[in-house]
């Protein structure tokens, strides 16, 4: 995996930094490590990391079981077998040495750079194969509704995010991994969210145009995914001021050049939505994403 361009983790710990009895609960699964290589993308897991055996490579991801985010490790693991071939196999997931691991399959290949047509176009088939997954009604996950609804200055309109759909939401490129000859595999899915199928490419065109396109463009490859289609000029605006809110919310909790990055390419899109709607509200009729 490359690391290139990968926001890092203040928290993150390397593997030899675990109690011993931890690191001994996973070597007696696995056998023997060889080797153990930390991964630095991404912010949730305290611990990210590809450990070695005599059969082969696993990765690993990790929170400390008092830690409040622990959380997002049974949220995964509850997810794993139904998102599985799109997201990786869940090995295991053990507890030890007051820490919460699990297991996945290792996926060999490249952080999606979402500058390259390719890697875009592997992108939009994975999210389109993700929306044909059934949703586990037993695994417990966050209402669209309810996430987005919060940000919404009328409850009522949060009812246009609601659907049955499995959505993953986070579209950090360093959670799509270019698998050749393959094509995209979706790994972090503690912030899955159950709702309407075309919020996932909605959440997408914001990393997008982080990455350096316009709206428009951002829009062109959100429209590859057949659930965006099913998506109408109104809920777009309404979804668009939403998202902006929350990166609002997370850039002030959080702040940071990404956070702040995502802030203002999400509230760009939310002007690109809204210049629209001025538009066709004044031409007198109504056009499709």
């Amino acid at each position: 995996m490359t690391v290139d361009r990968a926001q890092t983790s203040s928290h993150r710990r390397d593997w030899e930094e675990l109690p011993a009895t931890t690191r001994a609960a996973v070597a007696a699964v696995t056998g023997p490590i060889l080797q153990a290589d930390s991964i630095i993308a991404g912010f949730s897991s305290q611990l990210a990391t590809v450990i070695e055996t005599s059969a082969g490579r696993t990765f690993v991801k990790g929170v400390r079981q008092q830690d409040p985010e622990v959380w997002t490790q049974h949220r995964e693991a509850a997810l794993a077998r139904h998102v599985t071939p799109v997201g990786p196999r869940l090995r295991w997931q053990i507890a030890a040495g007051g820490w919460d691991l699990l297991g996945f399959e290792f996926i060999a290949g490249h952080f999606a750079d979402y500058r390259i047509d390719s890697d875009l176009a592997d992108t939009a088939t994975a999210m389109s194969a993700l929306a044909r997954l059934h949703c586990p009604p037993e695994v417990e996950l966050k209402n669209a509704e309810v996430r987005w609804g919060a940000y919404l200055d009328e409850d009522a309109e949060s009812e246009v995010f609601a659907g049955d759909a499995l959505l993953h939401t986070d579209w950090n490129y360093s959670n799509v991994i270019i698998d050749e000859p393959d094509g995209a595999r979706l790994v972090d899915w503690p912030w899955a969210t159950r709702g309407a199928a075309w919020i996932d490419p909605g959440c997408w065109i914001v990393w997008l145009i982080f990455a350096g396109h316009n709206p428009a463009a951002a829009e062109e490859w959100a429209a590859r995914v057949p659930a965006w289609h099913t998506a109408s000029d109104r809920e777009l605006l309404i979804f668009s001021g939403a998202l902006a809110a929350e990166w609002t919310a997370t850039a002030n909790r959080r702040p940071n050049i990404w956070t702040h990055g995502l802030r203002d390419a999400a509230r760009r899109w939310a002007a690109h939505r809204r210049m629209r709607s001025h538009r066709d509200a004044g031409n007198g009729h109504l056009s499709r994403g």
